[in-house]
């Protein structure tokens, strides 16, 4: 991506982790936390290998277009699944950003198209807030079901997942701002 190299390997720093916990999510003992994980995690790791600043590694033309088939068979996939849970409906937003901005990358444009990249960074920008206030702590008045502590595993905390895609939404809103 274009930028300068110091916030380009933060981001790829960022982008890494969040993959790499996300796969951690993948031992889930529930099939569509699991599923949701694995494709968080290509999200993550794509993102991490695509904010690579060019200074220190410019992938050929080929690279790019790998990411763009790569990143569309993931919105296809995600397409496909938002039959069942309008959860993937961001995955395919996702996706389909991450095979926008891959397409510019490999037409050797330094912009994308204007509009294009305002309606995803307001759709992001969006997400993020949202996303944001939900990872707010909410006091719980009694003994209700949200006050007890339940020992759930890496894969399962709900907070940690949020702040899993909080990140990842904030990376992705710096990724389309160098486009």
């Amino acid at each position: 991506m274009h930028g300068p190299a110091s916030p380009g390997w933060l981001l790829v720093v960022l982008c890494a982790a969040t993959g790499a916990y996300c796969l951690l999510r993948m031992r889930s003992g529930v099939e569509e936390q699991r599923r949701t994980a694995g494709g968080e995690a290509l999200m993550g790791f794509g993102m991490a290998a695509m904010a690579v600043p060019a200074a220190a590694l410019a992938p050929p033309r080929w690279a790019w277009v790998a990411y763009a088939a790569v990143f569309g068979a993931a919105a296809l996939r995600a397409l496909w699944a938002a039959r069942s849970s309008a959860h993937h409906l961001h995955h395919l937003v996702g996706a389909f950003a991450m095979v926008y901005m891959a397409a510019v990358m490999a037409s050797g444009a330094h912009a994308g198209v204007p509009a294009l990249t305002g309606v995803l960074l307001a759709y992001f920008t969006a997400y993020v807030l949202w996303t944001g206030t939900r990872l707010m702590p909410v006091a719980v008045a009694g003994g209700g079901p949200g006050a007890s502590v339940r020992a759930a595993g890496w894969g399962d905390r709900l907070e940690l997942a949020r702040a899993c895609r909080l990140s990842m939404g904030i990376g992705m809103l710096a990724m389309l701002l160098t486009l």
